[in-house]
């Protein structure tokens, strides 16, 4: 690993300016994430900025819904009680992701920041676009199975692995952020960026600033809700394929909706045409086959995720008939 220098802040303010001095300075919270890039190789800053001390753990009901502080832990928001009342899909979505330790660490503006789990991308000797800009992508015509079917380009076709980030999608979340040049606010589909031609670009962070919290409206109609993950395994594992269903029924009528799917393309996916079919039809599996297939239209195998294709639109049917029949559970 390159050597570092480090330092801990005790302010947003020190904080956004000591990364400000240096173009390869990073933000280290949970280190989850980070600290397996810097190992491999694959992340290498010249210094560290430790925000740990910064006092934004904090999550709390606020008028028009909830606002969750950016270092606080993943377990901390999957266990809290007003995230279980008001927000479930958000809960479950964390309790699905990685392991007890890991979410134990784990920081919602890191796991926003986690970057993509492509094997091209964490091997070094590899070329691939996102780590290293006009190398080529090893995916494309390589073993891809894990990859996107939705939003890829000729530049890159990695997934984004966050479950957590498919649940604020479909929550309609919204993030503030200080820096530089002052506060302002991202809705959360925003937040995360399709590769296009430059894939190395993540997201649509302005050099040196902070995520300080997320905040998620209240949505007291969507009372039926589940997250479904289709991986290889049981415990620990990325999505193959997941989806985050939020729905309001009424005498068996959708009468809203929101769906978001992972592990399909570089940023969580919303699936606004599927929602917009729903919405005023019957809770019907005829019509949660309709939205899949709408949905599925844009959708493209890389060759080795081709089954992709078929198991995609059938966990967005399962997602739907599991959040009508278990509502919160």
């Amino acid at each position: 690993m390159k050597q570092f220098s480090y330092v801990r802040v005790t302010s947003s303010a020190s904080a956004i300016a000591a990364i400000s001095k240096d173009k390869t300075a990073m933000f280290l919270a949970g280190g989850t994430n980070l600290v397996d890039l810097m190992k491999s190789g694959v992340t290498s800053p010249d210094r560290l900025v430790d925000i740990t001390r910064l006092p934004m753990a904090d999550i709390a009901l606020t008028k028009t819904g909830i606002r969750i502080g950016a270092l606080a832990k993943n377990t901390a928001v999957a266990e809290h009680a007003e995230v279980i009342k008001h927000f479930p899909l958000l809960s479950q979505a964390l309790k699905a992701g990685a392991s007890p330790q890991l979410r134990n660490m784990a920081t919602v503006g890191g796991n926003m920041m986690q970057r993509t789990r492509c094997h091209y991308f964490y091997d070094t000797a590899m070329p691939c676009n996102k780590r290293q800009p006009g190398s080529g992508c090893g995916a494309i015509g390589g073993f891809n199975r894990m990859h996107a079917i939705f939003g890829a380009s000729e530049q890159c076709i990695a997934v984004h692995p966050s479950d957590m980030c498919v649940a604020l999608t479909a929550l309609d979340a919204v993030v503030t952020v200080q820096g530089p040049k002052g506060e302002r606010k991202i809705p959360f589909g925003d937040f995360h960026r399709l590769p296009g031609t430059t894939p190395e670009i993540d997201n649509t962070l302005q050099r040196g600033e902070l995520i300080m919290a997320v905040d998620i409206p209240y949505q007291q109609e969507l009372t039926k809700t589940h997250y479904l993950k289709v991986r290889d395994r049981a415990s620990y594992a990325f999505a193959l394929v997941s989806v985050g269903a939020a729905l309001s029924v009424s005498s068996n009528n959708i009468t809203d909706v929101r769906l978001a799917m992972g592990g399909v393309a570089h940023k969580p996916w919303r699936l606004k045409e599927a929602e917009a079919f729903l919405k005023g039809k019957p809770a019907t599996e005829d019509n949660f086959r309709e939205a899949a297939r709408l949905t599925m239209a844009s959708a493209k195998s890389q060759g080795a995720n081709e089954f992709k294709l078929t198991l995609a639109p059938n966990s967005i049917v399962e997602a739907l008939k599991l959040a009508v029949a278990n509502g919160n559970n």
